[in-house]
């Protein structure tokens, strides 16, 4: 399944990097700690966060993640942006908590 496909299927808000919508997303992972995120996240996941800094998607970079979810209605910072949209790397907004996207997309990508 790619980045497009679960955007579409979970209405999320693309704000960044429409590049990257046709990358394959492999799972998910949800954490707000970076260095979890560094030691634990795989290559291809989609990372479900409430972090909205550059150093977000420069671990998403490091880890080759799919994509960036942002939660609560959280928005990116400009900087965030720059960065996701140079490692082509989307950022998607939903307004939804994280319990409630985590268990959206994990339905979506076990269905």
């Amino acid at each position: 399944m790619t980045v497009k496909d679960v955007q579409q299927a979970l209405e999320l808000k693309v704000f960044g990097s429409e590049k990257g919508l046709d990358s394959e997303v492999t799972g998910g992972y949800v954490s707000d700690l970076l260095s979890d995120v560094m030691g634990n996240a795989t290559e291809g996941l989609a990372w479900i966060t409430l972090q909205t800094h550059l150093n977000v998607m420069a671990i998403a970079a490091l880890k080759d993640l799919s994509t960036v979810i942002l939660v609560n209605g959280n928005q990116p910072e400009e900087d965030m942006l720059e960065k996701a949209n140079e490692e082509n790397i989307p950022v998607l907004g939903t307004k939804l908590s994280t319990f409630e996207i985590a268990g959206k997309l994990y339905q979506l990508l076990n269905s």
